[in-house]
């Protein structure tokens, strides 16, 4: 009897292994093609990050929760005035910046645009060893 329930766990654990690594598997795919998007008709705006990689890297990152709306409209009205000065300076590659952010400060976007617009400028940074202020 001993030996069937230790023969039983030894098959979950074995078993439970391969999912989890299933699961990393199918992440590391999906990373190749990437895309984040949120939408919202009402407002008319849109984000699209295709960048890969992107979506497993914030998945590390601390969660909405620890944020305020304020600080990173702040941060981005910031980063997107840079970025756009760079996508019109002819010093800088049009690989890395290729068209203009539309970001109007006086739309309310919300958390999760805000949120994720800011990780992107972080992730951008520290992908392509660009400083943006």
């Amino acid at each position: 009897m001993k030996s069937l329930l230790s023969f039983l766990l030894f098959a979950i654990l074995l078993i439970g292994c391969d999912a989890k690594r299933a699961v990393t598997t199918d992440g590391d795919i999906s990373s190749s093609r990437d895309t984040v998007r949120i939408a919202n008709d009402s407002l008319e705006y849109e984000i699209i990050i295709f960048e890969p990689g992107f979506s497993a890297w914030l998945a590390r990152q601390r969660s909405r929760e620890f944020f305020i709306l304020e600080n990173l409209e702040t941060r981005n009205r910031i980063f997107v005035s840079e970025y756009n000065r760079r996508v019109n300076d002819p010093r800088h590659t049009r690989d890395l910046y290729p068209q203009e952010i539309n970001y109007d400060p006086k739309v309310r976007y919300g958390l999760e645009v805000n949120y994720l617009l800011y990780h992107y400028f972080i992730y951008f940074q520290e992908k392509y060893k660009q400083r943006l202020p």
